[in-house]
């Protein structure tokens, strides 16, 4: 069955008129704004601390808005509608991202602006956000896939928010404890160690293509974890 963007564009304007009833997702979306107002206003220029943030926001964004989509889906029992319909698992799985990204993208130059955040090498970083953002949608689509509603999305989120935002830490438990090595492959402290070069050195795509490919074997990963759950869920 091929991809559809009329299917998409379709499930895309439907999740958006779900998502502007949900004033607890709504709410949520906007703390990272209000995070990065103080760090504004705090003059907060630190590497760490800026993607600490960012890593939160996609989160509590990317992850967690595409979390409670698929799970409102399930909790309303259309989700096997939808499996059932003429729409194939890409045209669903693209058609349920494409409110997670605009959010995400928009949340994200907001956070940037209140922060002052402006970065040596913007194409890098762009680049790098872009991946990364794929990801955490990914993160979020499994982690639906797996809820059975929006109050366990929400709840199954925060283990992930709190572990992903600690990507400093991550590297430095990564140099103590060798358990933790699988630790610095992680896109959160990929994307961490790309801003620390950009910050640095100017560095430009040569110097960061290996996290860029370790970022995206992550994407992969997720995706095909996703993919393999929805698949299941449809033969249930």
């Amino acid at each position: 069955m091929t991809f559809s963007i009329k299917r998409s564009l379709a499930i895309f304007h439907k999740d958006y008129k779900d998502v502007c009833k949900n004033l607890y997702v709504t709410v949520s979306v906007m703390m990272p704004l209000v995070l990065a107002a103080m760090w504004g206003m705090q003059g907060i220029k630190d590497i760490n601390m800026h993607y600490m943030l960012f890593n939160g926001t996609l989160c509590m964004v990317a992850a967690y808005v595409q979390c409670c989509l698929i799970a409102e889906e399930k909790e309303k029992n259309t989700l096997r509608g939808l499996m059932l319909s003429p729409a194939s698992t890409m045209d669903i799985l693209v058609g349920k991202s494409l409110l997670s990204i605009v959010a995400t993208f928009i949340i994200l130059v907001a956070c940037a602006f209140l922060q002052n955040y402006k970065p040596e090498n913007l194409l890098v970083i762009s680049i790098a956000m872009a991946l990364t953002t794929i990801f955490y949608i990914g993160l979020g689509t499994v982690l639906g896939l797996v809820t059975k509603s929006i109050m366990e999305a929400s709840v199954i989120i925060l283990p992930f928010i709190a572990f992903f935002c600690l990507g400093s830490f991550l590297q430095s438990l990564a140099k103590s404890f060798p358990i933790m090595k699988f630790a610095e492959y992680l896109p959160n402290v990929q994307l961490i160690e790309i801003a620390n070069q950009v910050h640095h050195s100017g560095a430009g795509l040569a110097d960061v293509w290996f996290n860029l490919v370790v970022i995206l074997t992550s994407i992969i990963v997720i995706f095909a974890i996703a993919v393999v759950i929805f698949r299941k869920r449809m033969m249930d």
